[in-house]
């Protein structure tokens, strides 16, 4: 790497990247719940978002996260993931009388509805998801009969259904758009009676990192993405950095850069997840200017305006 170290690299990078609306609404008010309960700990289900250095701060300011009601104390407060949780999950806080905060992402509520609402029309639910992502367990426990799990291409040509189905589809918020959209049509060719929402509606922040992602591939040698290995966003943008034609690689922080070889490029891009805070980012930088003169730039891109009201029980800002 020493042609690396003399000359430097140019860094690139995306816009928009790190913490979307949802994350930032769900770690205030874990934050909030914190200040107002006086020290108190506030108890919540399943990792608030998935990065590790976001959970530890909280843990460190006393909250404690648990993956089941049952490690809950009767009486605390207890706060569901930005994920979103099954409606067994809300029944069994309700039957606890615990005093519960939910920090679901309205865009993660709003599949639901879709769901329910498909549901209610008659139609067998196709989500459109990862096995096991907390995201999916949440919307598979909110939508009433029976419901098709499809996380592949494959998997949608094999779904033992009648072409005559009644059919209607939702889909995770952190996928990739184009795989979404390649499941898409073989279920609209498979089912002719099939509805659903447009790929568009598809979390606006996974869709808007997925293009700067792209735009970042014309440029870069190698796409660097920070985020945590859990996350199925930064996942999903390392596969789309390769879909692209460009080596990719996920780091979690600054620790990870050492088995990143440097020698030959010249242009590095660098990105990060909807829930990899901006701390991991200067981190990583920093880590980069150590090693090597670095030039930033970035590239131009969709400057984010989106918020979300806090819940009601917190206040609204």
């Amino acid at each position: 790497m020493a042609g690396t170290r003399e000359n430097g690299i140019d860094l690139v990078l995306a816009q928009p990247r790190g913490f979307c609306a949802g994350v930032v609404r769900a770690v205030e008010v874990v934050e909030r719940a914190l200040a107002r309960d006086d020290g108190r700990p506030v108890y919540v289900r399943h990792a608030i978002v998935h990065n590790g250095r976001v959970v530890a701060d909280l843990e460190a300011r006393g909250a404690r996260f648990v993956e089941s009601l049952d490690e809950v104390p009767d009486g605390a407060v207890t706060i569901f993931s930005a994920h979103g949780v099954a409606r067994a999950v809300e029944a069994e806080a309700a039957r606890r009388g615990l005093p519960v905060i939910d920090a679901t992402c309205p865009l993660v509520a709003k599949v639901h509805r879709q769901g329910q609402l498909y549901a209610a029309q008659g139609r067998t639910v196709v989500l459109i998801g990862h096995a096991g992502h907390a995201e999916v367990e949440g919307t598979l426990g909110r939508i009433d009969g029976a419901v098709r799990l499809v996380g592949s291409v494959a998997q949608a040509e094999a779904l033992d259904l009648p072409a005559d189905t009644k059919l209607a589809y939702v889909t995770q918020t952190t996928l990739s758009v184009d795989d979404t959209r390649a499941i898409v049509a073989v279920l609209h060719r498979r089912f002719p009676d099939l509805v659903g929402p447009e790929t568009r509606d598809i979390c606006y922040a996974t869709q808007n990192r997925q293009a700067a992602v792209r735009a970042l591939a014309a440029v870069a040698d190698l796409i660097l993405v920070v985020g945590a290995r859990t996350s199925s966003n930064c996942n999903r943008l390392r596969e789309v950095a390769a879909e692209a034609g460009r080596p990719s690689r996920l780091v979690e922080g600054a620790e990870d850069l050492a088995e990143v070889d440097l020698d030959g490029i010249r242009t590095l891009g660098l990105t990060a997840g909807a829930s990899t805070p901006e701390a991991s980012i200067a981190e990583v930088i920093a880590a980069l200017q150590r090693r090597t003169p670095v030039r930033i730039s970035s590239l131009p891109g969709i400057v984010e305006g989106v918020s979300f009201p806090l819940p009601s029980s917190l206040g609204h800002s």
